[in-house]
């Protein structure tokens, strides 16, 4: 009777389990539309600013935009990308000294709502490629940029190791098995962006996190109240 006791609570609590839906952040821990605006007007320097307005000359390839993404779906209403003011102005003299190159940088995606970084997981059930949303991602605090580089001339985009969001072991910041152009492009970028205050996320060539992203809290705020 003991066991079959026993046996019937463990049953219970996981019907519970499943009925119920999975929170990965408490709701009070990602900073909504009132609260960030109300941290703004604290802090001017914590603000999200749209990498365009910040650096006009960039070019924006806002996959999550379009149904051009590993998720096959349109995931943004807006094809915008946002950063934290510091993040935006390192980036800003990023641009500048590559144009001494007759190079520049395409922004595949900035900012990050956590409400999307939840989606994604919810997809991909993996957190190698794709945050682990019961710690939120960089992207979320506005301090992490996925780019590459294009030459300014053409607008075409320097051959890399992979495409964008690849999930494959070519993506990795440490993988050589490649052409010496890819080698070299992927150096001359992750070369520049360190130089100005960024590091790049092991697992892809495209992701670089910036210096003191903990500082920044995680939000959940739509672009279109941005």
């Amino acid at each position: 009777m003991k066991y079959r006791c026993c046996w019937i609570l463990l049953f219970v609590l996981n019907l519970s389990a499943i009925a119920q839906p999975y929170k990965y952040i408490d709701s009070d821990k990602v900073d909504g539309a009132e609260k960030y605006r109300r941290q703004i007007k604290q802090h001017p320097d914590q603000a999200l600013l749209e990498i365009k307005q910040v650096i006009p000359n960039i070019v924006l390839d806002i996959r999550y935009a379009t149904n051009n993404n590993f998720t096959g779906n349109k995931v943004y209403n807006q094809a915008r990308a946002f950063a934290r003011k510091p993040v935006a102005e390192a980036l800003r003299a990023v641009q500048a000294e590559l144009k001494t190159k007759g190079l520049g940088l395409k922004i595949f995606d900035g900012y990050r709502p956590y409400s999307v970084t939840v989606k994604f997981y919810e997809i991909a059930k993996d957190t190698t490629f794709v945050a682990d949303p019961r710690k939120g991602s960089r992207h979320n605090r506005g301090c992490a940029i996925d780019l590459t580089l294009i030459n300014l001339k053409t607008g075409e985009e320097l051959q890399m190791p992979t495409g964008y969001d690849s999930f494959s072991k070519k993506a990795a910041a440490d993988y050589f098995d490649l052409p010496y152009i890819e080698l070299h492009n992927r150096w001359l970028l992750r070369t520049i962006m360190e130089k100005h205050g960024f590091k790049i996320y092991p697992s892809e060539w495209w992701h670089y996190d910036f210096a003191g992203w903990e500082r920044f809290d995680l939000l959940d705020v739509p672009f279109e109240a941005l």
